[in-house]
């Protein structure tokens, strides 16, 4: 007999190190919990030639558990925050191969004929899943069902590995999803899972890479002009979210030093939202969050700093540098500097702090209770928001602009920040203006910042004088090499100090493209 039911589920990817600590999980507090089972879990996905299903997000599989098939039908299998809620058909059937006439759900079945229109069903790829589950019980009653796979995902002779943490709420308020996950998680490093392990079965087929962890930058924000503030808002900061818990990930496996890079954008643009967005919260709700992304993005600042000293300010000097004087030894003492950066922020991020601050952050966006008046909430749609919250972050770019030719080094930086605050801003609403129209202004803009940003870095390169002297042969050389570094710099400084007060002359003039 076949079953009907709406899943909600929330999964987390973890590494697969930390596996054995979170097959045994603290109990979240108030919580009671069940005996733990462990079993292995076969799931063999189903597909037309033409992929469908994955087109009309659904999925066809078949599972088996010790001598038992189940086949399940899921409609609406797209992953959200973590969070997926498929319509969930399953039934028995007798062995590895799917029987179509055993659903009884006949919206279901029309479904799955729309979607196929005749085309035959064949196995696509599958998982073999090691599962360690229990029931959790929160103190209302509501019942969690915690589940902990790791395995991999296989289609032909390729093969991905995963560790995931499933919490299925079988009963009860969703909230304490998240609740559960933040104990059970620990200090163990996440992401909300980007996708369901259909989609990763899907992607490893086509060739996509799905065991490797990338950079992620800020993307694009497709926000729409009806849509309200508050809706706009949970869009911002689940975008910021992302952004840092996936280049945590990334700065904790590998040594890009992009990782670091898009780290701190994400904790940037974080904090640039909530002073965007202040009039349209309850006051200072946001600020323990900004303190400890501040806090975050000054341990990530420390490895971004040298990464740019050593890239943009020593390295392209190796073939300006005069004869006799080699960059080299300055470079390989800044290589030492920095793994050394690099360890001390890794050791950080895995500080359980790191989690507490992420499911935090989850939790205020996806709640509401950051609303100044809960009745009011989806009143005011986010045009007009828009304009008046640019408009603000405008006029303190243009309070430093009118004074550009006597800012001294600190109002440089100041400006630069105030700068890059009305870059984020604009791009959280670039999609309300067509390109046509705001382009212009950010190409402005976007040069503005690069002269901005480029003086910063010669400021920062000052820090070069500040930093432990190194020891050894080559100390004499890279204490040249550092000296000649910043002199360079300096003198170029001057000429890009005049674009900057050219290029801040050209967009203050310029159309703003929200108004």
């Amino acid at each position: 007999m076949s079953k009907t039911q709406r899943e909600i589920e929330l999964k987390l990817e973890v590494f697969p190190a930390d596996g054995e600590t979170l097959a045994k999980p603290a109990v979240p507090e108030g919580f009671t919990s069940g005996r733990a089972s462990t079993q292995t879990l076969q799931s063999i996905y189903f597909d037309t030639p033409d992929h469908a299903l994955r087109r009309r997000k659904m999925s066809l599989r078949l599972r088996k558990t010790g001598k038992t098939w189940v086949q399940t039908l899921k409609i609406g299998t797209g992953v959200n925050g973590g969070l997926s809620s498929p319509i969930e058909i399953e039934h028995p059937v007798s062995g590895r191969s799917i029987d179509l006439t055993a659903i009884s759900d006949a919206k279901a079945i029309r479904h799955l004929v729309d979607a196929v229109q005749g085309q035959a069903l064949s196995e696509m790829f599958e998982t073999v899943m090691r599962r360690t589950k229990r029931d959790l019980t929160a103190p209302d009653g509501s019942m969690i069902e915690f589940a902990l796979d790791r395995g991999e995902i296989r289609s032909g002779d390729t093969c991905t590995s995963l560790s995931e943490l499933e919490l299925e709420l079988k009963e009860g308020a969703e909230e304490h999803l998240l609740t559960a996950a933040r104990a059970i998680a620990g200090t163990a490093p996440f992401r909300f899972s980007p996708c369901s392990k259909a989609e990763r079965g899907y992607r490893l087929l086509s060739g996509e890479t799905t065991a490797s962890l990338e950079p992620l930058g800020a993307g694009k924000l497709g926000i729409h002009a009806d849509e309200t503030v508050e809706q706009v808002f949970k869009a911002v900061v689940w975008s910021c979210f992302e952004q840092i818990a996936q280049n945590r990930l990334v700065i904790l496996t590998s040594e890009d030093p992009e990782g670091p890079h898009q780290f701190r954008i994400g904790l940037r643009r974080l904090r640039s939202a909530f002073r965007l967005f202040s009039k349209a919260l309850q006051p200072d709700c946001w600020r323990a969050l900004d303190a400890a992304a501040r806090d975050l993005a000054v341990a990530a600042g420390t490895v971004r700093d040298l990464d740019v000293l050593a890239e943009e300010i020593v390295g392209p000097l190796e073939v300006d540098a005069p004869e006799g004087l080699s960059a080299s030894s300055l470079l390989s003492h800044l290589s030492t500097l920095r793994k050394g950066a690099r360890q001390e922020l890794e050791q950080a991020l895995r500080a359980e702090s790191v989690n507490t601050f992420l499911f935090d952050l989850a939790i205020f966006a996806q709640g509401n209770a950051w609303l100044p008046d809960p009745a009011k909430a989806g009143s005011g749609t986010i045009s007009r928001y828009a304009e008046a919250a640019l408009n603000r972050q405008w006029r303190k770019v243009a309070e430093f602009g009118k004074r550009i030719a006597e800012l001294d080094v600190p109002e440089r930086h100041e400006m630069r920040k105030a700068l890059k605050k009305l870059r984020y801003g604009c791009e959280f609403f670039a999609s309300l203006y067509p390109k046509s129209r705001r382009k212009p202004f950010l190409n402005h803009l976007r040069q503005l910042q690069e002269v901005f940003g480029y003086l910063n870095d010669v400021a920062m390169a000052e820090k070069l004088l500040g930093l432990p002297v190194p020891k050894g042969p080559g100390a004499p050389s890279a204490n040249q090499a550092a000296g000649f570094a910043i002199g360079w710099h300096r003198a170029r400084a001057q000429s890009v100090w005049l674009e900057a007060r050219k290029a801040w002359e050209e967009a203050a003039t310029a159309r703003r493209f929200w108004t």
